[in-house]
């Protein structure tokens, strides 16, 4: 077997210098056609392929992009994840993926590869609130970031958002059309920007029906199944006996869901939810989950987009924020009586 070619292999079977060959390469010098192909003859012969390491080091970049994401197993960074991919690779541009765990010291690792000029750039998700400020400070230290999702207050990076407070007062707006009066909100961390946001959507629209402000119990807490699960708990054992919930993630929903079932609480028959993400395929749900979509696969795309723009140069930061859009399914119907006078009935199994 033949050792693999080197560059100095296929100056010489081009008549050129090395120098030549590696600039024609990277796009760096402009040649006589005849010269050109010998160089792509000589390529072609030793079926010659660059040494990307060595060129990415004499170009001074990566042609990397990393995507920090709080977890890998969650659907809605999966999504995200391919979205990105996606972008990335239609500008010749690959990414590595960086799981943190949503712990701050790994979210500090991965900032600082930037620097070791490991990766060009950072589309950056985190999942918990910035409590000492050491995490905008690495941003703000840190080249060509951009947040995605959550914010980090204080950092003027471009940022790619949700209309998080617009999903929230859609979500209350159907549950209301459908004759609901005693709403339940399974909300966020109220650390984080999503969570106040949705919260804060969900009861302007419960103020702007006319509804008064002990209307929205809330029970807020993490993005997770467990956390739905103590929502619905919550919900359950309301005196007021709520019709109609809001689940502020898809992940809550499943918590929510995995307790009415248990009880025995046919949605939506005896309650109603609406929630947000749209990630998890609630199509396929019987009865199958009405949701606030958000668009994750253009969030992944218009980070690339402001990630490549700040590496060229000269892209002022922007605050973006994607609009979403109600898909009702079968989970919101009218509250079984009308004057709403019944709770629930929690039914054991």
């Amino acid at each position: 077997m033949r050792a693999p070619a080197k560059l100095k292999d296929v100056a010489a079977r081009a008549g050129v210098s090395p120098a030549a060959v590696s600039r024609f390469l990277n796009g760096s010098i402009s040649l006589p056609a005849a010269t050109i192909e010998r160089i792509e003859a000589a390529i072609a012969f030793f079926d010659y392929r660059p040494n990307a390491h060595a060129r990415r080091l004499s170009l001074g970049r990566s042609d990397t992009i990393a995507l920090v994401v709080p977890e890998i197993g969650n659907p809605f960074f999966a999504e995200l994840a391919a979205a990105a991919e996606r972008a990335a690779a239609a500008e010749g541009l690959g990414i590595m993926l960086f799981a943190t765990e949503n712990r701050l010291e790994r979210e500090l690792e991965y900032l600082s590869r930037l620097g070791r000029s490991d990766v060009d750039a950072l589309l950056f998700v985190t999942n918990h609130a910035d409590e000492d400020g050491r995490l905008a400070a690495a941003i703000g230290h840190a080249a060509q970031v951009v947040l995605l999702d959550e914010d980090v207050p204080g950092t003027g990076v471009s940022k790619v958002f949700a209309d998080n407070v617009e999903g929230g007062r859609l979500a209350a707006r159907a549950l209301i059309e459908a004759g609901h009066r005693r709403l339940f909100l399974a909300g966020g961390p109220p650390a984080l920007m999503s969570a106040r946001e949705r919260a804060e959507g969900f009861r302007a629209a419960a103020r702007e029906a006319g509804l008064p402000e002990d209307s929205v119990e809330a029970l807020a807490g993490d993005y997770t199944v467990a956390q739905g699960r103590r929502a619905a708990e919550a919900m359950l054992a309301s005196p007021v006996g709520p019709t109609a919930v809001f689940a502020a993630s898809d992940q809550t929903m499943l918590g929510l869901l995995e307790v009415f079932r248990a009880r025995g609480i046919a949605v939506p028959d005896e309650v109603s939810i609406v929630t947000f993400d749209d990630v998890v395929p609630l199509a396929f749900f019987d009865p199958a989950i009405s949701a606030i979509r958000q668009s994750i696969g253009e969030m992944g795309r218009i980070g690339v987009q402001r990630v490549i723009a700040g590496m060229k140069g000269g892209a002022a930061a922007e605050v973006i924020r994607l609009p979403i859009e109600f898909v009702p399914r079968a989970s919101v119907a009218a509250p079984r009586d009308s004057t709403q006078a019944k709770k629930p009935t929690r039914r054991r199994p």
